[in-house]
Protein backbone atom coordinates (compact mmCIF):
# COMPACT_ATOMS: atom_id res chain seq x y z
CA UNK A 1 0.00 0.00 0.00
CA UNK A 2 1.03 3.69 -0.47
CA UNK A 3 1.50 5.43 2.53
CA UNK A 4 1.62 9.37 4.00
CA UNK A 5 2.11 9.48 7.68
CA UNK A 6 1.67 12.79 9.44
CA UNK A 7 3.64 14.04 6.07
CA UNK A 8 4.06 17.89 6.07
CA UNK A 9 4.93 19.93 3.16
CA UNK A 10 5.41 23.70 2.77
CA UNK A 11 5.95 26.52 0.16
CA UNK A 12 6.69 29.85 0.34
CA UNK A 13 4.13 30.31 4.00
CA UNK A 14 1.66 27.70 3.10
CA UNK A 15 1.83 24.42 5.07
CA UNK A 16 -0.71 21.08 4.51
CA UNK A 17 -0.38 18.05 6.44
CA UNK A 18 -1.54 14.89 4.89
CA UNK A 19 -2.46 10.96 5.83
CA UNK A 20 -3.60 9.05 3.54
CA UNK A 21 -3.54 5.20 3.00
CA UNK A 22 -3.85 3.71 -0.67
CA UNK A 23 -4.31 0.15 -1.30
CA UNK A 24 -3.40 -1.23 -4.83
CA UNK A 25 -5.88 -1.37 -7.55
CA UNK A 26 -7.08 1.65 -5.81
CA UNK A 27 -7.72 5.51 -7.12
CA UNK A 28 -7.35 8.81 -5.17
CA UNK A 29 -8.51 11.68 -6.58
CA UNK A 30 -7.53 15.06 -4.79
CA UNK A 31 -10.18 17.71 -5.17
CA UNK A 32 -10.29 21.45 -3.67
CA UNK A 33 -9.60 24.97 -4.57
CA UNK A 34 -6.82 26.69 -6.68
CA UNK A 35 -3.81 27.10 -4.35
CA UNK A 36 -5.19 24.37 -2.03
CA UNK A 37 -2.16 22.22 -2.18
CA UNK A 38 -3.08 19.57 -4.70
CA UNK A 39 -0.44 19.73 -7.45
CA UNK A 40 2.65 20.47 -4.66
CA UNK A 41 1.33 17.03 -3.26
CA UNK A 42 1.93 15.20 -6.84
CA UNK A 43 5.21 16.67 -6.68
CA UNK A 44 6.15 15.72 -3.33
CA UNK A 45 4.67 12.16 -4.45
CA UNK A 46 7.34 12.37 -7.78
CA UNK A 47 9.96 13.79 -5.50
CA UNK A 48 10.05 17.06 -6.73
CA UNK A 49 8.88 18.94 -3.64
CA UNK A 50 10.77 18.24 -0.82
CA UNK A 51 9.10 17.26 2.53
CA UNK A 52 9.32 18.97 5.62
CA UNK A 53 8.26 16.44 7.78
CA UNK A 54 6.59 12.88 7.88
CA UNK A 55 6.58 9.77 5.93
CA UNK A 56 5.65 8.78 2.35
CA UNK A 57 5.71 4.85 2.28
CA UNK A 58 5.11 1.88 -0.91
CA UNK A 59 4.75 -1.19 0.93
CA UNK A 60 6.53 -0.10 4.50
CA UNK A 61 9.48 1.22 2.19
CA UNK A 62 10.36 5.19 2.42
CA UNK A 63 9.89 6.86 -0.30
CA UNK A 64 11.08 10.20 0.90
CA UNK A 65 14.60 10.51 0.56
CA UNK A 66 14.78 8.78 -3.03
CA UNK A 67 15.22 11.41 -6.19
CA UNK A 68 12.71 11.36 -8.67
CA UNK A 69 14.45 9.67 -11.33
CA UNK A 70 14.50 6.21 -8.18
CA UNK A 71 11.16 6.54 -7.29
CA UNK A 72 8.68 4.25 -9.08
CA UNK A 73 6.64 6.71 -9.65
CA UNK A 74 4.85 8.04 -13.59
CA UNK A 75 3.61 11.64 -13.84
CA UNK A 76 1.85 13.37 -16.38
CA UNK A 77 1.53 16.96 -15.74
CA UNK A 78 -0.56 19.48 -16.93
CA UNK A 79 1.83 20.24 -19.55
CA UNK A 80 1.71 16.86 -21.05
CA UNK A 81 5.40 16.14 -21.06
CA UNK A 82 5.53 15.53 -24.84
CA UNK A 83 9.02 16.22 -26.98
CA UNK A 84 7.97 18.58 -30.00
CA UNK A 85 10.96 17.65 -32.32
CA UNK A 86 10.24 13.39 -32.53
CA UNK A 87 7.05 11.57 -33.67
CA UNK A 88 3.97 10.45 -31.26
CA UNK A 89 5.38 7.14 -31.88
CA UNK A 90 8.87 7.84 -30.62
CA UNK A 91 7.41 9.56 -27.74
CA UNK A 92 4.93 6.67 -26.72
CA UNK A 93 8.59 4.78 -26.33
CA UNK A 94 9.98 6.97 -24.52
CA UNK A 95 7.87 5.69 -21.68
CA UNK A 96 10.01 2.52 -21.52
CA UNK A 97 13.30 1.52 -20.51
CA UNK A 98 16.10 2.58 -23.10
CA UNK A 99 12.92 3.93 -25.27
CA UNK A 100 12.48 0.00 -26.62
CA UNK A 101 9.46 -1.74 -25.81
CA UNK A 102 9.32 -5.48 -25.91
CA UNK A 103 6.95 -6.82 -27.98
CA UNK A 104 4.11 -7.23 -25.95
CA UNK A 105 4.33 -3.61 -24.05
CA UNK A 106 4.54 -1.69 -27.33
CA UNK A 107 0.90 -4.09 -28.68
CA UNK A 108 -0.46 -2.58 -25.32
CA UNK A 109 0.05 0.60 -26.45
CA UNK A 110 -1.28 0.58 -29.65
CA UNK A 111 -4.13 -1.14 -28.68
CA UNK A 112 -4.73 1.41 -26.42
CA UNK A 113 -4.22 4.03 -29.07
CA UNK A 114 -6.77 2.75 -30.59
CA UNK A 115 -9.23 2.25 -28.20
CA UNK A 116 -8.84 6.48 -27.10
CA UNK A 117 -8.82 7.09 -31.27
CA UNK A 118 -4.81 8.05 -31.65
CA UNK A 119 -3.92 5.06 -33.78
CA UNK A 120 -3.87 7.21 -36.78
CA UNK A 121 -1.78 10.13 -35.39
CA UNK A 122 1.91 7.99 -34.27
CA UNK A 123 3.38 9.60 -37.42
CA UNK A 124 2.65 13.39 -36.84
CA UNK A 125 4.62 15.63 -34.41
CA UNK A 126 2.83 16.74 -30.85
CA UNK A 127 2.53 20.61 -32.85
CA UNK A 128 0.54 18.78 -35.24
CA UNK A 129 -2.39 17.38 -32.62
CA UNK A 130 -5.16 19.17 -30.86
CA UNK A 131 -4.89 19.88 -27.10
CA UNK A 132 -7.36 16.79 -27.04
CA UNK A 133 -4.80 14.92 -28.59
CA UNK A 134 -2.01 15.50 -26.99
CA UNK A 135 -3.55 14.94 -23.47
CA UNK A 136 -4.95 10.99 -24.57
CA UNK A 137 -1.39 10.44 -26.03
CA UNK A 138 0.45 11.57 -23.13
CA UNK A 139 -1.98 9.58 -21.27
CA UNK A 140 -1.07 6.30 -22.41
CA UNK A 141 2.22 6.98 -21.98
CA UNK A 142 2.13 7.80 -18.79
CA UNK A 143 -0.25 4.98 -17.42
CA UNK A 144 1.16 2.46 -19.43
CA UNK A 145 4.70 2.53 -17.84
CA UNK A 146 5.80 -0.23 -15.14
CA UNK A 147 5.79 2.05 -12.48
CA UNK A 148 3.91 1.25 -8.84
CA UNK A 149 2.60 4.80 -8.67
CA UNK A 150 0.72 6.58 -11.12
CA UNK A 151 -0.15 10.71 -10.69
CA UNK A 152 -2.12 12.40 -13.12
CA UNK A 153 -2.51 16.35 -12.91
CA UNK A 154 -6.09 17.33 -14.17
CA UNK A 155 -5.45 14.80 -17.16
CA UNK A 156 -8.98 14.78 -18.32
CA UNK A 157 -8.53 18.90 -18.53
CA UNK A 158 -8.85 19.10 -22.62
CA UNK A 159 -10.90 16.03 -23.14
CA UNK A 160 -14.79 16.44 -24.68
CA UNK A 161 -17.70 14.44 -22.78
CA UNK A 162 -17.48 10.94 -24.55
CA UNK A 163 -13.37 11.26 -25.12
CA UNK A 164 -13.60 12.19 -21.66
CA UNK A 165 -15.38 9.56 -20.01
CA UNK A 166 -13.88 6.68 -22.32
CA UNK A 167 -9.85 8.00 -21.25
CA UNK A 168 -11.09 7.67 -17.77
CA UNK A 169 -12.56 4.89 -17.90
CA UNK A 170 -9.38 3.45 -19.39
CA UNK A 171 -7.14 4.71 -16.74
CA UNK A 172 -8.92 3.39 -13.65
CA UNK A 173 -9.18 -0.25 -15.54
CA UNK A 174 -5.70 -0.05 -16.42
CA UNK A 175 -5.05 0.86 -12.45
CA UNK A 176 -6.91 -1.83 -11.04
CA UNK A 177 -5.90 -4.41 -13.68
CA UNK A 178 -2.36 -3.66 -12.56
CA UNK A 179 -2.94 -3.58 -9.09
CA UNK A 180 -1.13 -0.17 -8.85
CA UNK A 181 -1.66 3.20 -7.24
CA UNK A 182 -3.17 6.30 -8.93
CA UNK A 183 -3.70 9.67 -7.33
CA UNK A 184 -5.43 12.82 -9.42
CA UNK A 185 -6.23 16.34 -9.54
CA UNK A 186 -9.72 16.77 -10.70
CA UNK A 187 -11.76 19.93 -10.33
CA UNK A 188 -14.69 17.89 -11.50
CA UNK A 189 -16.99 16.17 -9.24
CA UNK A 190 -18.48 13.73 -12.05
CA UNK A 191 -14.62 12.88 -12.48
CA UNK A 192 -14.82 11.78 -8.31
CA UNK A 193 -17.52 10.16 -8.67
CA UNK A 194 -16.99 7.75 -11.36
CA UNK A 195 -12.97 6.47 -10.94
CA UNK A 196 -12.19 7.90 -7.34
CA UNK A 197 -12.16 4.90 -5.07
CA UNK A 198 -11.32 7.50 -1.94
CA UNK A 199 -11.38 11.62 -1.83
CA UNK A 200 -9.15 13.28 -0.55
CA UNK A 201 -10.89 17.35 -0.17
CA UNK A 202 -8.14 19.97 0.19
Amino acid sequence: MLEARQLVLRRGDRQWNHDFVLEPGRTLALTGPSGSGKTTLLEAVGGFVPVHSGELLLAGTALTGLPPEQRPVSTLFQQHNLFEHIRVADNLKLGFRHGRPDAASWSQVLAACAHLGVDELLERYPGELSGGQRQRVALIRTVLRPQVIVVLDEPFSALDGDNRQRAGDWVHQQIRDSRRHLLFVTHQPDDTARWADEVLAL
